[in-house]
């Protein structure tokens, strides 16, 4: 293999981890999250284990950073999508107590998080 192949080889893989967007970072914080709450919904009729606890936690303080940058008055999302991720906000963290009371199904939250996801991605609804 030549100096410069080597050098694409080595240097191109490292490198394409190495950049992520803002954008990307916030998916794959995302992603893991739901994707712990999906693999610990409880049946019907089970209690929330500590598991799911821990990742519904997780989820509440994810979007409690996404709340307080949309507060922010140099976030640079256009006013209404920051209005209605802000009450995604809200919604997400009354809802958490309730799934965590056992009054609601956590599935919801996991929702949410694919269909922002998908915003993320630049897919839209589906």
């Amino acid at each position: 293999m030549s100096y410069a192949a080597h050098a694409r080889t080595s240097y191109g893989h490292s490198n394409a981890q190495a950049i992520k967007t803002p954008r990307d970072i916030e998916y794959e914080v995302m992603a893991r999250i739901t994707g712990r709450i999906q693999s610990h919904l409880p049946k019907p009729g089970e209690r929330v284990s500590g598991a799911l606890a821990e990742a519904l936690n997780e989820n509440r303080r994810l979007w409690a950073s996404f709340a307080t940058d949309l507060a922010h008055p140099d976030n640079g999302l256009p006013q209404d999508l920051r209005g209605r991720l802000f009450y995604l906000a809200e919604f997400t963290m009354k809802h958490t107590a309730q799934v965590l009371l056992g009054k609601a199904s956590a599935a919801v939250l996991a929702e949410i998080n694919m269909a922002v996801m998908r915003g993320l991605r630049g897919q839209g609804a589906r």
